[in-house]
């Protein structure tokens, strides 16, 4: 009988190694639990800048003005006719 106990005591113990730290055990499952997570964030983060970039697209081709703000801000584009006139900062 004592035998017996022994070998469901080392079965229990393998049991519990092989469910804790054994493959696609609790460990490894919390680990891609956590992966997953973070993936998912990421991809939602990439989903809301192609929303933004898909609406800046939209905005490009539907009309002038934005054509004109960009041409404006990046390259210092003016009308004819007008003056250009930056404002600096107070730099103390």
């Amino acid at each position: 009988m004592r035998l017996f106990i022994i070998i469901l005591l080392v079965l229990l113990a393998w049991l519990q190694y092989d469910f804790w730290d054994g493959k696609n055990g609790m460990n490894e499952y919390t680990a891609v639990k956590e992966s997953v997570a973070l993936q998912q964030a990421a991809n939602t983060e990439l989903q809301q800048r192609n929303q933004q970039m898909y609406a800046e697209i939209k905005d490009l081709h539907g009309g002038k003005e934005a054509v004109e703000e960009r041409a404006r801000n990046d390259l210092g584009l003016i009308k004819p006719g007008e003056t250009f006139i930056r404002v600096l900062g107070d730099n103390n």
